[in-house]
């Protein structure tokens, strides 16, 4: 069966279509759009019109390339820009009106769940293993071992949001780190409880804001691309996240394999992971490609 998935992402639009045969997928195109749904007003839970706008143009053009490779399903998921906006609904309805694409606007738990379902995929699971994936609206949790799910939750902790409501500096200031620090530990009291009880030892970062972390410190070893996974080690993450976090604006559009979506929203990312590892006291991280988009294709092949 040809299939195609499209994640509508709060920063960025994905369209990945796959051939899916007893468990395989072998993908044959991919495609993604910084679409900026979440531009804006996402903390007011509002799509402004000139996101609402792009959002609509770049699925009409999504859906040209699934009629053109022939996909026999589709299959479009919309997490936490539309899911949380009051006009999220009207969004939907514009896109099956002049896309001819039907959305599903899937919770923070089922998001949680494709995400597992994609970074299991990879094998990269071993031992206790504590997944986050950084989104632009939400940020998703994971907690599990090599056979199964142990735990999962969703918050409205994703980059977008947080640095729409606490980075007002540039550099950012300890003003600024201590509010989204404070926030993080009063969000994050169940997160914590979860770590003590389960213990995991090693950090998987989900796509996105853990691509470009691993794209700046493996550039020399690895094409991000065409991988599955790969290792990030801890101090030389350390080093980076140090050197994002104190860098200007202007510093980080002049850095190498950092793309212009993440220059400030990775200031955001660097803080939560690095938060993340000082509560879960993990000192193993590394990445997964394979995300809440190839959770919904393998869960075709299942």
């Amino acid at each position: 069966m040809r299939a195609a998935v499209i994640d509508l992402g709060t920063n960025t639009f994905h369209l990945i279509i796959a051939d899916i045969s007893d468990a395989n997928v072998q993908i044959i195109y991919k495609t993604n759009v910084p679409v900026r749904l979440g531009q804006g007003r996402i903390n007011e839970n509002i799509i402004i019109p000139e996101a609402f706008e792009r959002g609509v143009e770049t699925l009409k053009i999504f859906k040209q390339q699934i009629d053109k490779y022939k996909a026999q399903q589709t299959v479009a998921v919309a997490t936490s820009a539309v899911r949380s906006a009051t006009n999220g609904k009207d969004f939907v309805d514009a896109v099956r009106k002049n896309a001819s694409i039907n959305i599903q606007v899937i919770d923070g738990d089922k998001e949680a769940e494709y995400i597992y379902n994609g970074v299991k995929a990879t094998g990269i699971i071993n031992g206790t293993s504590l997944i986050m994936d950084i989104g632009g609206g939400s940020t998703e949790f994971i907690i599990c071992d090599n056979n199964k799910l142990l735990w999962k939750k969703s918050y409205n902790i994703g980059a977008a949001r947080l640095m729409q409501a606490y980075f007002h500096s540039d550099p950012i200031s300890e003003q600024d780190k201590s509010a989204i620090i404070n926030h993080l530990n009063n969000e994050l009291t169940d997160l914590k409880e979860a770590c003590i009880l389960f213990k995991p030892n090693h950090l998987i970062g989900s796509a996105g804001a853990f691509e470009t972390f691993a794209g700046m410190l493996l550039k020399e070893d690895i094409e991000i691309k065409n991988i599955k996974s790969a290792s990030i080690a801890f101090t030389t993450y350390n080093s980076l996240s140090e050197k994002l976090i104190a860098s200007t604006h202007a510093e980080r559009e002049n850095m190498p394999d950092l793309i212009e979506l993440r220059v400030d929203m990775i200031v955001i990312a660097a803080i939560l992971t690095n938060h993340i590892l000082s509560m879960s006291e993990i000192k193993e991280i590394s990445l997964s490609t394979y995300d809440l988009k190839m959770g919904v294709l393998y869960s075709f092949a299942d």
